[in-house]
Formats: structure tokens, sequence, C-alpha cells
């Protein structure tokens, strides 16, 4: 459950980070369109960390398993 809340909360950081974004565009606001850009980047990252995260142990898994299955 804490998963699917980071991942709710990264996903609310790129969406305000987009419009930070847009908005500085639409204002010639350079330090907003950057601070927006920076947020959504950050977001990507840490979505990308999370799935990185989740294929480790999804393989660590497998590993365990056949080691589970060969030991039988």
């Amino acid at each position: 459950m804490a998963d699917l809340d980071k991942r709710a909360n990264d996903a609310k950081d790129k969406v305000v980070g987009e419009a930070k974004e847009a908005y500085g565009k639409a204002t010639d606001d350079k330090s907003k369109e950057l601070e927006g850009k920076a947020q959504s980047f950050g977001a990507d990252v840490k979505e990308k960390a999370r799935d990185l995260g989740d294929d480790i142990k999804e393989g660590f898994d497998n590993v365990k398993d056949k080691f589970k299955k060969d030991n039988k």
C-alpha cells in the first residue's frame, strides 16, 4: 500500500511540475518553468527507480524459487 501511495505522489508531482512549466512558459517566467521541469524530472526519476526496484525484487524472487525447486 505504501508503494501505491508513493507512486500516486510521484504522479501528482509530475502533473504539478508540468503545470508549473506550462505556467512559466505562458508568463515568460524562466524560474517557474525550470522549477516545473525539475519537479517533473524528479518524479520521473523516482518512478524509474521504483520500477527498477520492483524488477530487482522480482528477479530475486525468481532465483529464490528456482533454488527451492532444485533443492526438492
